[in-house]
């Protein structure tokens, strides 16, 4: 059984309500993130896309104390938990939570980062728990989909990232330029040094920005000595407390 919470240094993520639970590559993703735009201008509008515990929102806003961070959840459950979790943290002023789905929220405003950590299978084997087949599969928000609440949500000079299963690189480049967005970065995800390839993490912008696509970069969560590399210790070194 998975733990019913997760603590960092500076924040607890209770997790027991939520069918997706903190994962090791979610908190590197989301530590990846937040070392992006760090530097930022102050006051950054946020969008979070499928908060689930509200882990992404909390670990942005330890790293930009002034940003503006909206988490939407489609789960009723997860939503009020990710409402805990960040009443609980320092930043309970600056993040908001809305139960809601993404799809049907209407709203004229424009963010400057948008991030997400989707469902990650689409016409694959569901399990019998309604909750985590919303959290883990995408019939309720598809990839087109998501993208397509992007274009329209970003604002126009603005970033967004997500956090996909490398299995699903090929299809990526069609579903981008359908809704004219551009990769701008990518960095592949391993769980070791000597597994192959299984997250990849992607930033992006309107097509219309005129920045050039990088090349694509690496990452691996263990060494072969089952020991977390530097580069991943000097991602979360912030936030895990065993580091």
């Amino acid at each position: 059984m998975s733990n019913t919470y997760f603590r960092f240094k500076q924040f607890i993520v209770h997790q027991g309500r939520c069918a997706m639970k903190v994962t090791t590559d979610g908190c590197l993703f989301g530590a990846w993130v937040a070392d992006k735009i760090q530097d930022r201008e102050p006051g950054l509008k946020v969008l979070d896309i499928g908060t689930g515990t509200g882990l992404l929102s909390l670990m942005l806003a330890q790293k930009n104390p002034t940003a503006e961070i909206e988490a939407k959840e489609i789960d009723k459950e997860a939503a009020s938990q990710a409402a805990e979790n960040v009443n609980m943290s320092p930043w309970k002023e600056q993040v908001s939570v809305m139960h809601t789905d993404a799809k049907l929220y209407s709203t004229n405003k424009n963010y400057d980062l948008i991030i997400s950590n989707p469902p990650f299978y689409e016409d694959e084997l569901k399990s019998h728990d309604d909750s985590k087949n919303i959290a883990h599969h995408s019939s309720a928000l598809t990839l087109d989909g998501l993208l397509g609440i992007i274009k329209k949500s970003l604002s126009e000079n603005g970033s967004f990232y997500l956090l996909l299963p490398y299995k699903r690189q090929e299809e990526l480049p069609a579903l981008f330029n359908k809704h004219s967005l551009l990769i701008t970065e990518k960095t592949l995800v391993r769980q070791t040094t000597r597994h192959d390839y299984f997250r990849v993490m992607l930033a992006g912008t309107h097509q219309s920005n005129p920045v050039k696509e990088q090349h694509a970069r690496e990452i691996s969560i263990k060494n072969e000595q089952q020991e977390y590399t530097p580069e991943f210790t000097s991602l979360l070194k912030d936030y895990y407390l065993s580091l």
